[in-house]
């Protein structure tokens, strides 16, 4: 899907894994070639909140444990996702951007499914701390599983500020 076939205004906020930084917890990126290009081509820029609030690539994992973020080694960043998601929000307001396509599952990123706190794999229903404060502030937020359904035709919507437009 190219970036004219979501009609928004300003630039797409995109995690910047997806666009092939190696700012996961375990050092990698979650890379794809069509948000990247989004991001050469000018119309997307990249944010990880994890590495703007203060955290080292690679760390611990972590996961969201109530309204605490705590990582494997049972140490509290919850401040740390927090500083990171003002970052990010900081970073859409800047650009003006309406649109965001973060990372599925992650304790930051994460929208609508998020890891369970429990460190096995598990999923529970919810927004990680990005994006509940992104969406609190206005801006549609999508997981990149959601941007290949919606390149692949799979769906399409609209909210009244951005189209998808199936082609």
């Amino acid at each position: 899907m190219a970036r004219d076939d979501l009609r928004c205004e300003g630039l797409i906020l995109v995690s910047a894994c997806l666009a092939g930084c190696p700012c996961r917890y375990d050092g990698k990126d979650k890379l794809i070639p069509e948000i990247r290009d989004m991001v050469l081509s000018g119309d997307a820029v990249t944010v990880c909140p994890e590495v703007a609030g203060g955290l080292p690539t690679p760390r611990a994992p972590s996961e969201i444990i109530g309204e605490r973020v705590v990582s494997r080694a049972d140490v509290d960043v919850t401040e740390e996702y927090r500083r990171g998601a003002e970052a990010a929000l900081a970073t859409a307001r800047q650009y003006g951007c309406r649109l965001a396509i973060m990372k599925a599952k992650s304790p930051s990123c994460g929208k609508g499914v998020i890891h369970n706190g429990k460190f096995d794999g598990g999923l529970v229903n919810g927004d990680g701390v990005t994006v509940k404060l992104l969406i609190e502030n206005g801006i549609e937020v999508m997981t990149e599983k959601e941007f290949v359904d919606r390149r692949n035709g799979k769906s399409g919507s609209s909210d009244g500020r951005c189209m998808t437009i199936n082609g």
